[in-house]
């Protein structure tokens, strides 16, 4: 049970920090845009990150330059591609969403890529999820990995479907456009923060 604890809390912890998965994820929660796929899509990408970690494959990842590179660049540009249109969309003068009854859905298929793009070109989730995770799971037993990465994924769970689903909680805020301005120049500004990061990051192991 310890080890769970460990587990839920250590990956709690990673998950809950603010980045470009969360921000996205909340969006599409107050659109209430296909909200199952999207917690289900981050959840079992999480899944498969975390058993390549704790499996000790992180460190061969960590060490390979030519894929650090790689992912940096392609998530930097990515982030300041959807910053880029979050920014378009906050200083939009006709800046309206509709979260009635009846809002736009995007197509399943759609949903499913973008989540896919914006949760694995981001070389921070296999810090996470592979590095920093399969690094604490290092040190333990076999049993002791299971439990840890039992723990883990529940944290994964709860944490994707809650903040899609709870995003519910404030529609009322979200119903003044002002609200979406300010939300969508924030995201704006996360992603262009994110994409700096990253570039940077590549450049520095060129």
């Amino acid at each position: 049970m310890n080890e769970i604890l460990k587990g839920v809390v250590t990956s709690g912890t990673l998950i809950v920090a603010i980045g470009a998965q969360n921000a996205f994820v909340l969006k599409q929660g107050l659109l209430r845009n296909n909200i199952f796929w999207i917690a289900l899509v981050c959840f079992l990408c999480d899944v498969l990150l975390m058993c390549t970690g704790v499996l000790g494959i992180g460190t061969v990842i960590k060490n390979n330059t030519f894929a650090n590179v790689g992912l940096a660049i392609i998530g930097g540009l990515f982030l300041l591609l959807y910053g880029f249109k979050s920014f378009r969309s906050a200083f939009s003068s006709s800046h309206t969403i509709d979260i009635s009854t009846n809002p736009k859905i995007i197509p399943i298929h759609k949903t499913i890529l973008l989540t896919l793009a914006i949760t694995l070109l981001n070389p921070h989730v296999y810090l996470d999820t592979v590095v920093i995770i399969g690094g604490i799971a290092g040190t333990l037993t076999l049993d002791q990995k299971v439990n840890f990465l039992i723990g883990a994924l529940i944290a994964s769970f709860v944490w994707f479907f809650g903040l899609g689903y709870g995003a519910r909680c404030l529609m009322p805020v979200f119903k003044q456009p002002k609200s979406w301005k300010i939300l969508d120049f924030g995201i704006g500004c996360l992603m262009f923060w994110l994409s700096y990061q990253l570039i940077q990051f590549a450049l520095k192991e060129i």
